[in-house]
């Protein structure tokens, strides 16, 4: 599978599956086809407008698209995009509102690199947004990465928090969401011990895989099944010479939506063909419910070899921060150096990527840490994705997120000013 013939032939197949979307769309467009009554038509059209936008969105990266805030005097304020600090493999970057003032609140979300854009969690970035200057790392798709970048691995991916971290200062609340949940806590617990006076006041972690042998899933059965040597002769491929990483060795976003998909092909199957029935009725709209999902969850990113490979052996294989014995550059991070970050543990019920119990296990491993800076949550009826961006998010988990940060923080009421509500 490592050759460029491999992943060229994936984006061909993804390409002419856009062209024959786009084509079944033009050809039932013309007007004559109108002339006499032929439902086929409608159907062809229908077929054609959701495929070609189907296949459209596996390339491209999301907008932010953060809505307009309201300020307290009812004038607008528009969010815009700064990088804070450029990377190779990831930008820091921050939501400026308009010219309001810094709120009191500094959030550091840290994104999956897991597949998707770090605009998965631009609801999550939305809802906090009001109340809290909010910053996140967004990860650059490793296709685009030339190969004279060099490697980014687990370790490199710790190096990289441990700078945005610094860069942001000890004011900072980070909040990391799934697969960075154990790298957050080791990037954390190494800068308790090189620079103290860099560490984060609080660290919540949410749903991620900080000992996937706590409580077995879909995901972690996988990773127990199949050995190294399997993964990377059939999940690695070379990226072909239409990209700026061109040689690079990656594991390829088309892939691993492949992968998606097929764990719940009939849920998907049923949606697509939910939305060509809307679409040839006239029902469906540019923002409907199938597109706003959709349009996020096809849009893939490769991930760097090296990195995908690494945190199978290590994270999931190895146990290694489950163990305590992560290494970072040739040095043994140890978790029982976190002695004053207050840690928050949330998880849901029903989540079937990272189950309840893989995530709390973090606290066992902070053994320099006093009780009374540990907690946890546990929201009932919860799947993966409701406790980072849905309802239960929205309802339960944030409120109970920000009162952490504030009764961990050095000013804690943390309300605030001239904001009252976010569209």
């Amino acid at each position: 599978m490592k050759y460029m013939m491999t992943y060229d032939l994936m984006e061909s197949m993804r390409n002419t599956n856009q062209w024959l979307g786009a084509t079944a769309r033009a050809y039932a467009s013309y007007p004559i086809m109108s002339w006499g009554a032929n439902p086929a038509m409608d159907w062809l059209k229908a077929w054609g407008e959701v495929t070609e936008r189907t296949f459209s969105r596996m390339v491209m990266k999301p907008d932010w698209n953060i809505p307009v805030q309201t300020n307290i005097d009812g004038t607008d304020m528009v969010v815009s995009v700064e990088c804070v600090v450029e990377r190779p493999f990831g930008d820091l970057i921050r939501f400026r509102v308009g010219n309001r003032p810094d709120r009191t609140r500094q959030i550091l979300l840290v994104a999956p690199m897991s597949g998707h854009y770090a605009t998965l969690l631009r609801k999550t970035v939305i809802s906090l947004l009001p109340d809290a200057d909010v910053y996140v790392t967004d990860w650059h798709n490793a296709r685009d990465i030339p190969v004279s970048a060099g490697k980014f691995d687990i370790e490199d991916y710790t190096l990289y928090l441990m700078d945005f971290m610094k860069a942001l200062g000890p004011d900072i609340h980070v909040i990391a969401v799934c697969q960075p949940v154990p790298l957050a806590l080791a990037a954390t617990a190494y800068l308790a011990e090189l620079h103290p006076e860099a560490q984060p006041r609080s660290l919540t972690l949410i749903g991620g895989p900080v000992d996937p042998e706590a409580n077995h899933t879909e995901v972690t059965d996988f990773g127990r099944s199949v050995t190294m040597g399997q993964l990377e002769e059939t999940m690695i491929q070379r990226v072909g010479f239409k990209h700026a990483g061109v040689g690079r060795m990656v594991y390829p976003g088309l892939l691993q939506l492949a992968s998606f998909i097929s764990m719940n092909a009939e849920t998907h199957s049923n949606a697509f063909r939910d939305q060509i029935i809307k679409v040839a009725k006239g029902d469906a709209s540019e923002h409907d419910k199938h597109n706003a999902f959709y349009d996020e969850y096809l849009a893939v990113m490769d991930m760097t070899a090296e990195f995908y490979l690494s945190t199978v052996a290590r994270i999931f294989k190895g146990r290694e921060i489950a163990q305590n014995a992560f290494v970072v550059a040739g040095h043994k991070v140890d978790m029982g150096k976190i002695t004053t970050v207050a840690v928050n543990i949330v998880e849901g019920e029903d989540d079937d990527i990272s189950a309840p119990g893989q995530c709390l296990a973090a606290l066992g491993l902070l053994t320099g840490l006093p009780d009374s800076k540990k907690v946890s949550h546990l929201e009932p009826g919860a799947g993966h994705y409701g406790i980072f961006a849905g309802r239960s998010w929205r309802n339960n988990i944030r409120p109970l997120v920000l009162d952490f940060i504030d009764a961990n923080s050095d000013t804690p009421d943390g309300k605030s000013a001239n904001v009252v509500n976010l569209k």
